[in-house]
C-alpha cells in the first residue's frame, strides 16, 4: 500500500521545489487526491503539468500500487492567487 509520504517523495523527486499535500481517497491507498504546486508548471498547459507529474509516478503507475490519482497542479503565483480569492 502506497503511503501518503510515499506519494510525496516520488511527486518531489521529479519536481523538487513541489509542494505537495495529498489525500487517500478511500483509505486503500490506490485512489488518491493531490495539490501540486511547483514552479515547473508555468507556462504548461494542464495535460502538460499532469504528464510531468504522471513521470514521476511511472513506478507505482506501472504496479498498479497506484490506481487513479485526481490532481490540481498550480504554479506559485496561482496558489497565492487562490488563497486570496478564497479568504
Amino acid at each position: 500500500m502506497l503511503s501518503p509520504q510515499s506519494l510525496i517523495e516520488l511527486i518531489q523527486s521529479h519536481l523538487t521545489d513541489a509542494q505537495v499535500e495529498v489525500q487517500d481517497l478511500t483509505g486503500s491507498g490506490d485512489h488518491w487526491q493531490a495539490v501540486i504546486v511547483s514552479s515547473a508548471f508555468g507556462g504548461k498547459s494542464r495535460v502538460q503539468r499532469h504528464q510531468l507529474v504522471y513521470q514521476a509516478l511511472q513506478s507505482v503507475l506501472a504496479t498498479n500500487e497506484l490506481h487513479a490519482l485526481t490532481m490540481k497542479t498550480l504554479t506559485p503565483e496561482e496558489w497565492q492567487q487562490s488563497l486570496s480569492q478564497g479568504s
